[in-house]
């Protein structure tokens, strides 16, 4: 595999020679950061879990240089964290049975940057080399800039893909926003119940950050929580964890559909349904 960054990895957990371990990935899962495959694509892993017919596949875009820092954590250099960081996420994909795990260890301002496409082209040769049927990726309406530039050149990767060969699916999952606002026939549902003990383990592994600051274990799985108590109003709960994701197949299968109008056009609908319920209310 030719990745752009010399300090790029492809990481097997079960040691495969690459020809064999990243053909049988059957889902795929595109992250800006370490740690958040296992927080938004958690749906993606356990489809995959324990099987040999089903692989998951991980992609971490960024170094972990500008992860936050306090406690046992607060002195480590850049440097230092950016290893740490690393280490968690081949972890992550070990518990997790991953086929395997790219870090593609750019700086953010690259992701970030509207005219920069190596992201773009190491994407577009993992998708190539693993032709996944699914692809969980960052939501386009997510708030951290990072996220939305890892979205961008995923859509546009698979957008130059040959159409027989772009995935099946691709779905925008929460991380930096929640996707409750989304009007109910354009949520997916991700049903992740009962395996609360494998999201923790997952969760857990990335002590960098919760031992540094941020409770991601606990809100993560707070969120599922919520979504599956909070998703229908006049039923019993169906699920106990559930994830939210945007469905952004059509921005793949039809590359002259405008990305934003398309994500712009979603939010109309929620605010026309807000409109509506208080016009029918004040009337």
């Amino acid at each position: 595999m030719k990745l752009y960054n010399p300090t790029a990895e492809v990481f097997i957990p079960d040691q495969k020679p690459e020809g064999e371990a990243l053909p049988r990935i059957t889902r795929l899962g595109i992250g800006a950061h370490q740690d958040d495959l296992e927080f938004m694509a958690f749906h993606g892993i356990l489809s995959c879990y324990a099987r040999d017919d089903q692989w998951f596949g991980g992609v971490t875009c960024t170094n972990g240089s500008g992860s936050s820092r306090s406690g046992p954590y607060a002195n480590h250099t850049d440097a230092q964290m950016m290893t740490i960081r690393r280490q968690e996420q081949n972890t992550a994909a070990v518990i997790g049975g991953y086929a395997a795990m790219f870090q593609l260890d750019y700086p953010s301002s690259v992701i970030k940057s509207p005219t920069a496409t190596e992201l773009k082209d190491d994407l577009k040769a993992i998708l190539t080399a693993t032709r996944p049927d699914v692809v969980y990726t960052h939501n386009p309406a997510d708030k951290h800039d990072t996220h939305i530039g890892v979205t961008i050149a995923a859509l546009q990767a698979m957008r130059e893909l040959p159409r027989e060969h772009r995935p099946k699916q691709v779905i925008g999952c929460e991380v930096w926003r929640n996707l409750d606002w989304l009007p109910d026939d354009r949520k997916v549902l991700m049903d992740v119940s009962g395996r609360d003990n494998l999201a923790a383990a997952l969760n857990g592994v990335f002590d960098s950050q919760i031992a540094g600051g941020k409770r991601y274990d606990l809100a993560t799985l707070g969120r599922r929580a919520a979504n599956a108590t909070f998703f229908d109003s006049h039923a019993t709960d169906a699920a106990t964890q559930l994830i939210f994701g945007l469905d952004l197949t059509p921005l793949v299968v039809d590359e002259s559909l405008d990305i934003v109008n398309f994500v712009v056009g979603i939010i109309t609908m929620f605010e026309d349904d807000v409109r509506r319920k208080l016009t029918n209310r004040l009337e």
